[in-house]
């Protein structure tokens, strides 16, 4: 029997048309030129007009695909993604393992992606409260996304108590091992820390001493 196929990977997604494309390729280019910009001068020193300029569209265009610069920084784009995985599990599996897998998943194909933007979003929201802000507000859409994911794999309510508190937790969670990664300059493995996170979650805190 051949295994399925993660639809994190680029070969089980669909081919996607000329403007779907065009519009990948847009907002690529104002993240590259975001990123290069904020490495070269500092986050606050980095405008949308330069951003524009540096990737060769117009302002307003910056604009229709990013809100604002802290959503440039921020991204969501893995969200549907890590959803249809969760979808993907075996009915059967643990909450645990179904979220860990599609957690490492996630993580290898953003860290394939690119290492230094990872370690470079991390860093902004530890030291640039736009940013740290912004992310706190995404989580609620995220946890909105989550629930509602876990609630058709286990057949629940995804407006029920348990539900919501159980996403944000786990989103929150999630956030908080990025967070602490950042702080002590990413000297810990992270796929460990998230690991521990999620075992804080399954086991709760660990006995103190006496």
């Amino acid at each position: 029997m051949t295994a399925a196929r993660s639809p994190l990977s680029p070969a089980d997604r669909p081919p996607l048309g000329l403007r779907e494309r065009k519009k990948i390729k847009t907002r690529q280019a104002i993240r590259a030129a975001t990123y290069a910009l904020i490495r070269e001068q500092g986050y606050d020193a980095t405008t949308i007009e330069q951003i524009a300029d540096r990737a060769e569209v117009s302002p307003s265009t910056v604009f229709r695909y990013f809100p604002t610069k802290e959503d440039i920084v921020l991204t969501d784009e893995y969200d549907p993604l890590l959803l249809e995985e969760l979808r993907a599990r075996p009915a059967g599996e643990s909450w645990t393992d179904s979220v860990r897998h599609v957690m490492h998943t996630t993580f290898d194909a953003m860290m394939a992606e690119d290492p230094e933007v990872v370690r470079l979003r991390a860093h902004l929201a530890v030291q640039v409260p736009a940013v740290r802000s912004r992310m706190f507000e995404s989580m609620s859409e995220t946890g909105r996304l989550l629930r509602t994911a876990l609630a058709e794999r286990f057949a629940l309510d995804p407006d029920s108590l348990e539900v919501r508190v159980f996403a944000m937790a786990l989103v929150g969670g999630l956030m908080e091992a990025n967070m602490c990664w950042a702080e002590n300059d990413f000297e810990d493995d992270l796929r460990a820390m998230l690991d521990r996170a999620l075992g804080v979650l399954e086991h709760g805190l660990p006995t103190g001493k006496p």
